[in-house]
């Protein structure tokens, strides 16, 4: 009998008591046994906090980046170990890709989101300097840095792979050692995968650790660096939060919870367009993909009285064709819930919203199984459900069969179908499937602040678009109220769950130092080579050039106009220039500034920089008329590497001055820099 493991310290840990079965969703023959009996749980945190905390805090965003993708690498090489197994979870092939190989793919999403939109570097920098002096000597700054504890992650059985790794890629990439707690029922699929991660070599002692079995005491040894972040019903995670400790000690908790997620198809969306066949088609694929053990499925099918029998007709002809049974089975489109445990409860629901609805199809006690039958395994069929009055007894807006389970009911006016998606008191996701734009702008101002996500699907966005019930790694997996009031994912908002954001003030050099961001009016330096002629590793932030003045004339601003047709009347016209209230005559063209700057601070010759690759923040500030004398200071503003490509992206800060010291125009110039330790590769 398979044994289920936990990782404790950096130690296989096997428990000799306590065991519970994991059986077979589709047979109910028993996988694994669990029990994380004997774990010393305040020595895994104290094991997180030192030796985990110290691999992962001396590396940098780039590196905890790298390390990322090279474990998703990893992963994939192993893939086929895991499909294999996720079968016995009643798992279909889409089923397990979506579990095993979307869980990778967020490993890969973050490590380039980690390399693209953070720096070489250990704090992140959050929002621009604030300038809180009146001549700039004393400045404020929000940053980032990691947080000395240990991420707790409690994980539901639905997605054994995928909801252990939607958690970790942001949770290491911030820098946090994580304990990871599956949920017990798939937990076999858990240590599998956990197990080849440690087989990888890739990640650093103490940053990853695993509970399978019950997590006793944990949660009563977290102070206030820990974070927890759960997953499962909201009645569970409502009674951890609220658990003394976690209250006591302000332990950031953030908890994505059941959600009765609606869609809803608008009024345009007539038998005869294309959005109508989109919307049975989605809701259809989210009562039975996962067995609608989705987070997110579609709980509430929300439509226009005059359309609800055509949808439900069309949803129970759709749901007639999906072939129910054991997933080895190639004609199979759905199979068994997760346990027989899962199976009565679905049950029990059902039960319960058949009180104030009736049942369009399926028998939730009966299913014909392809390999497989009730007894044994834990098969359901499809159940579409119908309420006439929803704004009256309906417990489809309270109660949640985990399950291939929707609900089908009518509205008249837009506005009732917004309060109708609004009561279900905050969901993970919402839907809107309709052409007219007026239409779907209207629910959405209406229902989004109800909604962590909303998507929105017509014609011209459904070959591409990803569906109602997938999370993406890039925006938020969360939603207000019933879902827990929680956000994963998110993008480098994640990231920063796991993070303090801290207010620095002090003065712009002491602020530079700690942030290797140039902040204005710090002091800065100067070297005998010109910028352009230093390698990446020579270049320091806050190294300073400042150029020869040259001054514009009248001949240059019509050359410019010449040459780039543009003739605006401020550039040409002095009558017409002396009305224009923000002028006193005719001024130079803004971006023949930008190009006279450039043939002030370039070096010509071959150097380490191999390309100028654009500009951000450009503001032209003061105009610039004939006669002026325009003088440039460029300052190295920030760094960041590109390990293994043999360069990094310098960004320079330009300050376009007159000659009374006026800054005309400001912007950032972005430049690849070689590298004299590292040869250049575009791989």
């Amino acid at each position: 009998m398979n044994k289920l493991k936990s990782y404790a310290k950096g130690q296989w840990h096997q428990a000799t008591d306590g065991f519970k079965n994991c059986h077979n969703a589709i047979n109910g023959d028993i996988v694994a046994q669990i029990s994380s009996a004997g774990l010393d749980f305040s020595g895994m945190l104290d094991y997180g906090r030192t030796v985990g905390q110290k691999s992962l805090q001396t590396m940098t965003f780039h590196e905890r980046a790298l390390m990322l993708k090279e474990l998703a690498l990893y992963l994939l090489s192993r893939k086929k170990e895991f499909y294999a197994l996720s079968r016995a979870t009643g798992a279909t092939k889409v089923d397990s890709w979506i579990d095993i190989e979307g869980g990778i793919g967020t490993l890969f999403v973050y490590s380039g989101k980690g390399r693209r939109e953070l720096p070489d570097h250990h704090i992140m920098i959050d929002g621009p300097a604030e300038h809180i002096s009146p001549n700039g000597t004393f400045l404020g700054q929000h940053i980032c840095t990691s947080l000395q504890g240990v991420a707790v992650h409690i994980n539901a059985f639905n997605f054994p792979c995928w909801g252990m790794l939607e958690k970790l890629a942001p949770t290491l990439l911030a820098g946090v050692p994580a304990i990871v707690k599956p949920a017990s029922d798939t937990a076999y699929l858990t240590e599998l995968m956990f197990q080849a991660m440690v087989d990888s070599g890739v990640l650093p002692e103490g940053s990853v650790q695993l509970i399978c079995g019950s997590t006793g005491n944990l949660l009563d040894e977290l102070n206030c660096q820990d974070v927890v972040a759960f997953t499962g019903s909201a009645t569970t995670g409502q009674y951890l939060k609220s658990k003394p400790n976690i209250t006591a000690n302000a332990v950031r908790f953030t908890m994505e919870a059941d959600s009765l997620n609606c869609s809803i198809l608008t009024p345009d969306a007539t038998p005869d367009t294309p959005e109508f066949d989109l919307y049975v088609k989605e809701v259809v694929k989210e009562m039975t993909v996962k067995t609608g053990q989705k987070c997110t499925a579609i709980r509430r099918a929300i439509v226009p009285a005059n359309l609800m029998d055509p949808v439900a007709e069309a949803i129970s002809a759709r749901l007639a064709k999906i072939s129910i049974g054991d997933p080895a089975n190639e004609a199979v489109r759905m199979g068994p819930l997760a346990s027989k445990a899962q199976q009565q409860e679905v049950r029990e629901r059902v039960a319960e919203l058949a009180e104030t609805c009736d049942i369009l199809y399926g028998n939730p006690e009966q299913v014909d199984a392809i390999d497989g039958n009730d007894n044994d395994g834990s098969f359901i069929s499809p159940v579409l459900l119908r309420n006439n009055s929803p704004f009256g007894d309906c417990l489809a807006h309270d109660v949640e069969a985990f399950g291939p389970v929707s609900t089908l009911m009518p509205y008249d006016t837009l506005e009732q179908a917004a309060e109708l998606a609004n009561r279900g008191q905050g969901s993970l996701v919402g839907s809107v499937f309709g052409h007219n734009d007026d239409q779907v702008s209207d629910i959405v101002n209406r229902a989004a602040c109800f909604h962590g996500r909303m998507v929105l699907i017509n014609r011209d966005c459904a070959k591409e678009s990803s569906g109602h019930g997938s999370p993406l790694p890039h925006l938020v997996h969360g939603g207000p109220g019933r879902a827990g009031g929680g956000e994963e994912m998110g993008g480098i908002r994640g990231v920063k769950h796991y993070m303090q954001r801290t207010a620095l003030q002090g003065s712009p050099t002491t602020l530079m130092r700690i942030t290797e961001k140039y902040m204005p009016k710090a002091k800065t330096t100067s070297t005998d080579k010109h910028p352009f002629q230093l390698h990446y590793e020579e270049l320091k932030v806050g190294q300073a050039l400042t150029t020869a003045s040259r001054t514009i004339t009248l001949e240059d601003i019509e050359d410019f106009a010449d040459l780039s047709g543009d003739r605006f009347y401020a550039h040409m016209d002095q009558d017409a220039a002396a009305r224009n209230p923000f002028f006193d005559g005719r001024v130079a063209h803004g971006y023949f500034i930008v190009s006279m700057a450039a043939g002030l601070f370039v070096a010509p010759e071959e150097g380490p920089v191999l390309a100028n690759y654009g500009l951000d923040d450009l503001r032209f500030t003061e105009p610039v008329y004939p006669g002026d004398e325009i003088t440039i200071q460029l300052t190295c503003k920030q760094k960041s590497y590109r390990r293994g490509k043999g360069y990094g992206e310098v960004r320079w800060d330009l300050q376009a001055t007159n000659q009374d010291g006026e800054i005309v125009a400001a912007y950032d110039i972005l430049t690849m820099v070689a590298s004299n330790t590292e040869p250049f590769s575009e791989d």
